[in-house]
Parts: structure tokens; C-alpha cells; sequence
């Protein structure tokens, strides 16, 4: 009986710290933030990443092409402003990979809907392909932050 009694106080001793060790944000945790991001415990969330590649009608130079790439902006800008996209950006075109887009939906038929109102992608001058991205909540800020970095504008 005397072994067991120092086991079972060490047991009754720890387990309540552990419990609220679990429990107990880290220092700086904002927690109505984290719920405004849609963070999860981690200070994470899902996205759908879109990689826009070379589609099977290019458009070529001209007042059309410059029309079409203003709407492909004026949309990006809408669709962040809609709090959807939150990342974008081209790529070097290695492989037809033109372009991608980080949109805050789980949903990949949402991710397409949403894609489809672009008008490279209407004109058949990039196609997406899609894929479900896990990622830091805090991504959700980069419109904010980006829109105090930049001098001009597209």
C-alpha cells in the first residue's frame, strides 16, 4: 500500500496541470482574431489553391488580350474584396504555369465557381486545376497588409 500511495498523489498532482496546460492559450493569443480568420486550434485553416496554366486557346496580342487581362484584375480585386481571394500572384511559366490563386473556401466546386468569373479563364487563356491547401489562418490578412505596401496599383 505505501507504493502505491506515492503514485496515485504524483497521478492526483499532475493531472490537473496537465489538463490546463492543454487548455492555456500561449501568451499573445488573440482569440477573437483566431475565430474572425476562421482559425482552427493550430492557427490554421483550409483553402483550395488554384494553379492557372497555359489553356487551350490563347489569345493573342492586341486590344482584346489588353481587355481581357483588365477583367482578369478588376476580378482578382473584386474577389478580394469579397474576402474569397487572399493570395495571388503569377508564376515564371516553367511547364504552362502561369499563375495561382489562394481562395478562402474548402470547397472545390465553390474554388471553380468562384474562378470561373475570370475572364482568362472564360477565354480559354489559362484553365485551373485545383487542390485542397491547409494553411496558416493568418494568411486571411495578406490583402490588408498588401494594400499599405503598395504605391500604385494594377
Amino acid at each position: 500500500m505505501k507504493r502505491i500511495a506515492p503514485a496515485f498523489l504524483f497521478t492526483l498532482l499532475l493531472l490537473p496541470w496537465t489538463a490546463t496546460a492543454e487548455n492555456t492559450a500561449p501568451p499573445g493569443f488573440d482569440e477573437a482574431l483566431a475565430r474572425s480568420l476562421g482559425a482552427d486550434d493550430y492557427g490554421m485553416r483550409q483553402y483550395v489553391l488554384v494553379i492557372l496554366v497555359t489553356g487551350p486557346t490563347p489569345v493573342p496580342a492586341g486590344a482584346e488580350r489588353d481587355e481581357m487581362f483588365r477583367g482578369h484584375f478588376t476580378n482578382m480585386k473584386r474577389l478580394a474584396a469579397d474576402g474569397k481571394l487572399v493570395v495571388a500572384g503569377p508564376l515564371d511559366g516553367v511547364n504552362g504555369w502561369r499563375g495561382l490563386f489562394l481562395l478562402a473556401t474548402d470547397d472545390l466546386d465553390e474554388a471553380a465557381a468562384l474562378v470561373a468569373t475570370d475572364p482568362v479563364i472564360m477565354h480559354g487563356e489559362m484553365v485551373a486545376m485545383y487542390h485542397k491547401y491547409y494553411g496558416s489562418a493568418g494568411l486571411m490578412l495578406v490583402n490588408d497588409t498588401h494594400v499599405k505596401l503598395a504605391r500604385k496599383n494594377f
